[in-house]
């Protein structure tokens, strides 16, 4: 996959925190109109990851390109919409007011305000008061934030934590009819059985990619059952960065991740 095909792409990606190096010079390609899964331990370096695809990480050396830009470009700031595992929300407003404010700040119309309540089922709840609404509802709010200008690619992370089982389901049937539209989403998560609902996965350890495929080429590279068992078996392994061909065509079964 050349990088004007990808929806990113990375070469050589390297972070430092003080001395300390937390990405070890990260190669990377994210098919575009995909849900792609970034999975991995809590401090594997998946959150510094995203923040460099974002551009808002300092980065010690490598290439990182969104969208044919290099990442962080004013050109990119509609084109990109970026969800943070802290709800970014205005408690003190209500909900149709911090999503009319955020549409003014990258220059979004009433309509898609009125787009994103109807797609994040907000509208029961759109003249409360942030600082009120339930966890979930919260996480709802953030996601029509980052929908706001009709993104091209959706940077996600760790959108689901803290979800109940019913609003998980309901937030992953969400991303994949975002993908049928054509945007991209990178969703970060710790839950490895969230893997089955990717297009195809990226898994991190240690501040670096151990694999890159889709579910089923996973568990089949693995012979394991589930996407922890396979997680477990490249550690064993001692972490194959092998890479088989992603699933980007017709075909794909967003509900369950496999090809046809």
């Amino acid at each position: 996959m050349d990088a004007q095909a990808a929806a990113v792409s990375i070469t050589g990606l390297s972070v430092m925190r003080g001395k300390k190096p937390v990405l070890h010079g990260l190669d990377l390609r994210i098919p575009r109109g995909e849900v792609v899964g970034l999975l991995g331990p809590s401090g594997c370096g998946k959150s510094t990851l995203l923040r460099s695809i974002v551009g808002t990480q300092v980065i010690a050396g490598g290439l990182v390109e969104v969208l044919g830009d290099e990442a962080g470009s004013a050109a990119l700031r509609r084109r990109v919409g970026y969800m943070t595992q802290d709800t970014a929300v205005y408690d003190d407003l209500p909900v149709a007011a911090n999503l009319r404010y955020f549409a003014r700040v990258i220059g979004a119309d009433e309509a898609q305000v009125q787009r994103v309540i109807e797609r994040t089922d907000l509208g029961s709840v759109v003249r409360s008061m942030a600082g009120d609404l339930s966890g979930g509802q919260r996480s709802r709010l953030s996601l029509a934030i980052a929908l706001l200008g009709k993104p091209e690619l959706l940077v996600l992370d760790e959108p689901t934590v803290g979800l109940d089982p019913v609003l998980r389901v309901e937030l992953w049937a969400l991303f994949a009819e975002l993908a049928g539209d054509g945007t991209t989403l990178l969703v970060s998560s710790h839950v490895m059985d969230e893997a089955t609902r990717c297009d195809s996965l990226v898994l991190m350890r240690e501040g670096r990619i151990i694999a890159q495929d889709t579910p089923a080429g996973l568990l089949a590279r693995t012979g394991t059952a589930t996407a922890e068992d396979a997680f477990l078996a490249l550690i064993r392994a001692g972490g194959s960065t092998t890479t088989s061909a992603l699933a980007s065509g017709p075909g794909k079964h967003r509900a369950t991740g496999e090809t046809a």
